[in-house]
């Protein structure tokens, strides 16, 4: 009786930085434990489009790109984020359009020309074990899969149907950021919170990574002290003692014990997650 081969490919080269995400692990931060998942969901969704797999399907997200992949089976692959160069053997082809990889074949991944992150989607999806529902890289926690090394070996699903979409445009990540926030809970430890909000400026810190966008500017003064520790969510902008604000991201913890002068609106973390260090941010209070 014939046996299939499993469909793999194999990380030759990881870049600084390569995790297996999908769409996250919502609702668990009871168990402490954050959504995780990729920190550009729009751009994961779009690959997957493009191969023919649900948008859920875990793909692999890369810091300043620099990976380099080996087929081992026939597949089709499609790279999104910001505009990167991609070869295949070589040959220079295009991201943001599905790229049909025959077995054997290897796959450069350039550095993106703005932004951070970049996203591959291979058909069938990147077959990892699931915890708490999802194959997502947590940092934080260290729930999921380890970081990728050099010459992992990474098993695919079975391909789903092809996708109609050809090719789509690259975004562009942005020098300034104005991001939309709504304030509270703890906006009344801040000597006028919406102005200072308003009139302040910051750059995104190189300390920056996936539990929070650190940025470094306009001092907001509050209030001596800490409170209680209490509940954390994706997107709270919260501020330690020396007044430069934090806005936690996808691994963030689920508790914290410095103020939160507001939350920025979900559909805006995609943005800061894009953000290189330098992005000049200002916040837009919104009611």
């Amino acid at each position: 009786m014939s046996t299939t081969a499993p469909r793999t490919i194999t990380v030759l080269k990881t870049g600084p930085q390569a995790l297996v995400q999908d769409l996250g692990r919502p609702g668990h931060a009871h168990l402490g434990v954050p959504p995780s998942g990729a920190l550009d969901q729009h751009s994961l969704k779009l690959a997957n489009r493009l191969v023919g797999n649900e948008e859920s399907a875990a793909g692999l997200e890369l810091l300043l790109g620099g990976a380099e992949l080996r087929a081992g089976t026939a597949c089709t692959i499609a790279v999104t984020g910001p505009s990167t160069r991609v070869h295949v053997d070589g040959r220079l082809r295009d991201s943001h359009q599905p790229l049909l990889v025959a077995a054997g074949q290897r796959v450069t991944i350039g550095t993106p020309e703005t932004g951070l992150r970049t996203y591959v989607a291979l058909s069938g999806g990147i077959e990892a074990a699931e915890e708490l529902g999802s194959r997502s890289t947590d940092l934080l926690s260290g729930i999921g899969p380890d970081p990728l090394r050099d010459n992992d070996v990474l098993r695919l699903g079975t391909p789903g149907q092809p996708n109609h979409a050809d090719v789509v445009l690259p975004a562009e990540a942005l020098q300034t950021l104005v991001i939309p926030i709504r304030l509270g809970p703890r906006d009344d430890w801040f000597d006028d919170a919406e102005s200072q909000l308003r009139q302040g400026v910051w750059t995104v810190s190189d300390r920056s990574n996936r539990v929070g966008a650190r940025l470094q500017g306009t001092k907001l003064n509050r209030r001596d002290g800490e409170i209680p520790s209490e509940g954390m969510i994706t997107g709270a902008v919260q501020v330690p003692p020396d007044g430069q604000p934090v806005v936690f991201l996808n691994d963030h913890p689920t508790t914290g014990g410095y103020p939160v002068i507001g939350v920025v609106d979900h559909h805006h973390l995609g943005f800061l997650g894009q953000a290189r260090p330098g992005t000049t941010i200002r916040f837009r209070p919104v009611d």
